[in-house]
């Protein structure tokens, strides 16, 4: 049966000569830039330079040393960062959705923060303000030898720079628990603490589960904070890139990256086939009142300090680069000064110019292909479609600096001899911004009722003018949605892209690295701060357009 059914597709697929295309044409692009690539970091983790066979590299990293120190400091960092993570982004997501208090819209604020900010702004920061010469660190406490390098320095940097992750996850789902759930539990004469542990908090558990495991990965895969502010203690993602290119041992480079995958898999799979099965419907489709928040008491205003208190310090860390750029020497001679961005607009110029250049050259193709996949993935049936979708989603479940050295393995000789060149860049940017392009496309188009493409096929028209003139406009808020991310992901990429970066082709992101490296601090936050500035144009502009197309639908609002 399965064999018939098969047959009837393929002969169904020979008389859409464009969708047939579409669908090899999409299929080759992604065996030759995801499934090569990783096939050979598999391949070289397991052959040594002269060509024979061998498991030395694992050996060797599960034996001890400083490898294994890497593997189990990555552990150990994202066991601690995911937990108080999650715990302080249940604390405001509980306080936005149960408890009526002022400044909600910071909360907000805070959340989308990490997603248009270079990966280091969190790090310059820390130096800023706990460094040797840091505001508070010598200043304010009179530390000479303050040290913010390290398991410390990296715990706190990746709290407050995933916390807002885990923090949207959990607000969607707190606000989506039905009232009446909670008030029933009161009527039986539960207090309000009672109910929280016998109802609120039993119905979040696969949220919380499903933060946890995403601010976990998150920091399993972070690469620029550690590089920034890890000194001695090293990290499996650093340890990559430090084996890879400093040391040339490809084999030790490609195990662990090997390793870091392995675990970041592991993650995904709980949170897709375990976590996301602990569903809890609370949304009836009875009607219901609008839950009663809590207006006033102790626990109100506990809630709202600590929040407002975290709000502050996450926004002045932000706040902070951008002053740092306008200072001579922080902590030394702190008179106002251009100089940074006059260096950053002369000789930083090439890096500015070819980052924007790649990005807007990846982020149409990556925003459209990703529609394109979606909409073969929800419409379309063919041979191979669970194969295309599963592979289209990969990169989000692999880390950067995986894709990096992967792609050095892959493209560094003929036939494909692509490292250096703009090419591999932007192919770069581009997996790794489709699978959020796809995942709203594929929301969107299960929402649309298939028959007003029926129609216009009926009419006469063909799959190309189909697609255009009626899936596009109809997915228009996905569609940016996936421009507007592919954007931001390419000009702040860094873990990725460090590998692939050449002397013709240079990037923002590895410009801040090399600053921050050597020292120069002030010209790193203006990198950062002019980065910054780029990311929020380019959200505030993209929503208006939402809003002008879409005749000013809040719904299709990015903000």
């Amino acid at each position: 049966m399965n064999v018939s059914k098969t047959a009837g597709e393929l002969r169904r697929l020979s008389r859409e000569p464009l969708l047939l295309l579409s669908i090899i044409l999409v299929m080759a692009c992604l065996a030759v830039f995801i499934v090569f690539p990783l096939y050979q970091i598999v391949k070289t983790s397991y052959i040594t330079r002269d060509g024979t066979f061998s498991l030395d590299a694992f050996v060797r990293i599960l034996s001890g040393g400083n490898l294994f120190n890497a593997l189990k400091n990555s552990l150990v960092l994202a066991l601690i960062v995911a937990t108080i993570s999650t715990a302080i982004a249940y604390m405001f997501a509980y306080t936005f959705a149960y408890v009526n208090v002022p400044f909600k819209r910071l909360f907000n604020a805070i959340a989308i923060l990490p997603v248009i900010s270079p990966p280091f702004v969190i790090s310059l920061s820390a130096i800023l303000l706990f460094g040797k010469q840091g505001f508070i660190s010598k200043h304010l406490l009179g530390l000479s030898n303050a040290n913010i390098y390290g398991l410390n320095g990296l715990i706190l940097v990746q709290t407050l720079t995933y916390f807002p992750i885990a923090f949207l996850v959990l607000a969607g789902l707190l606000r989506s628990i039905s009232p009446a759930l909670e008030e029933a539990s009161q009527n039986l004469g539960a207090s309000k603490l009672k109910t929280f542990f016998s109802v609120t908090l039993p119905l979040t558990v696969p949220g919380i589960a499903n933060a946890y495991l995403l601010v976990f990965v998150q920091s399993m895969a972070d690469f620029g904070n550690p590089m920034t502010l890890g000194g001695n203690y090293t990290t499996v993602a650093r340890e990559i890139y430090l084996q890879a290119v400093g040391s040339y041992d490809m084999q030790a480079g490609a195990a662990l990256a090997i390793l870091l995958m392995g675990i970041t898999f592991v993650i995904y799979a709980l949170q897709k086939f375990w976590v996301g099965k602990k569903n809890y419907v609370t949304v009836t489709g009875k009607p219901t009142h609008g839950r009663r928040m809590i207006e006033s008491g102790p626990f109100r205003l506990a809630l709202f300090i600590i929040c407002l208190i975290l709000s502050v310090i996450v926004i002045a860390f932000y706040v902070l680069v951008p002053i740092g750029s306008f200072i001579k020497l922080w902590g030394i001679n702190n008179s106002f000064t251009l100089d940074h961005y006059k260096y950053v607009f002369s000789l930083g110029q090439k890096s500015m110019k070819d980052t924007l250049m790649l990005a807007i050259i990846a982020t149409p193709i990556a925003g459209l292909l990703g529609m394109i996949i979606a909409f073969l993935v929800v419409r379309k049936q063919f041979p191979g479609k669970k194969a295309l979708e599963a592979v289209s989603m990969l990169s989000i479940a692999i880390p950067g600096t995986v894709i990096g050295i992967s792609y050095i393995l892959a493209f560094n000789k003929a036939p494909l001899a692509l490292t250096g060149t703009a090419l591999i860049i932007i192919v770069a940017f581009v997996v790794r911004a489709i699978p959020v392009g796809i995942r709203s496309g594929i929301t969107s188009l299960q929402q649309i009722d298939p028959s007003i493409e029926e129609a216009a096929t009926n009419l006469g028209a063909g799959q190309a003018k189909t697609f255009i003139s009626i899936v596009l406009p109809l997915i228009r808020p996905a569609f940016f949605s996936g421009l507007v991310y592919g954007f931001v992901k390419s000009m702040t990429a860094m873990s990725a892209v460090i590998f692939l970066i050449s002397a013709k082709y240079n990037l923002i992101t590895a410009s801040i690295l090399t600053q921050v490296e050597s020292g120069r601090i002030g010209v790193a936050s203006a990198y950062c701060t002019i980065l910054i500035v780029i990311m929020i144009s380019a959200l505030l502009i993209v929503n208006l357009l939402l809003r002008l197309l879409g005749g000013g639908s809040k719904e299709q609002s990015l903000l």
